[in-house]
């Protein structure tokens, strides 16, 4: 069975797509730094039939991430890693007069440094499988300015143009930066806790990394809400 790295599953969109793909026979590799809800996460996917290995951990740790990688090796290699653990760097939201510089280091970590680690440890077994595939999870803040996103978007693009340079260094793979759009997730709520308006829930969208895995485009940048209204 395919085998799946997933950053940040323990709920949200990465709980979501992990579920999405336990239903279709991947084995499962999930990070996330809460110990007890990745527990219950990978209990209730393991529901489905797929071997769950659940790892709480710091993404920053390069330890961490070198036992990420090995636990998808004893499974049978990588062929899908989705770097979705991400950072703010504050909560709320702040403007970038007011930005605390060790927050948005955090972000910078958390959200590009990190990611491009994890890329780097499971590169060897990305590329011995036949659809070896990375997806960065991106935001609309990576390519719009929006008051109080600047930190945030600013780790976003930096992570926008590693996928892009990866996607040309490694032609082989597909390296997809995928921007979910607007969701109802913990991460939203911290960035904008006064905002009350409705937004979809993270389920809704997995259906546009699905399409990306069942039709393997060109590595490239890719909106969640243009791939759904192409179905």
């Amino acid at each position: 069975m395919p085998v799946a790295i997933i950053t940040g599953a323990s709920k949200g969109l990465g709980r979501a797509l992990a579920e999405a793909l336990a239903a279709r026979g991947w084995d499962l590799v999930l990070d996330a730094r809460t110990a007890e809800v990745l527990k219950e996460t990978a209990a209730a996917l393991a529901g489905h039939g797929a071997r769950v290995t659940a790892l709480p951990g710091d993404v920053t740790d390069p330890a961490h991430r070198s036992e990420l990688v090995a636990a998808a090796w004893k499974l049978g290699g990588v062929d899908l890693l989705v770097n979705n653990a991400s950072a703010l760097g504050a909560e709320p939201l702040a403007r970038l007069e007011g930005l605390p510089l060790d927050g948005l280091r955090r972000a910078l970590e958390v959200n590009v440094v990190a990611a491009l680690g994890l890329v780097q440890e499971a590169l060897p077994l990305l590329r011995a499988s036949e659809a070896g595939t990375v997806i960065t999870v991106s935001s609309d803040a990576a390519a719009e300015a929006y008051e109080k996103w600047g930190g945030y978007g600013a780790s976003k693009a930096a992570l926008d143009h590693l996928a892009a340079v990866l996607g040309e260094e490694e032609p082989r793979l597909r390296v997809w930066a995928v921007d979910p759009g607007d969701m109802a997730t913990d991460l939203y709520a911290a960035a904008v806790p006064d905002d009350g308006d409705p937004r979809p829930e993270p389920a809704s969208v997995v259906p546009a990394f699905l399409r990306l895995l069942d039709e393997r485009p060109a590595s490239g940048r890719y909106g969640a809400p243009s791939l759904l209204e192409g179905r």
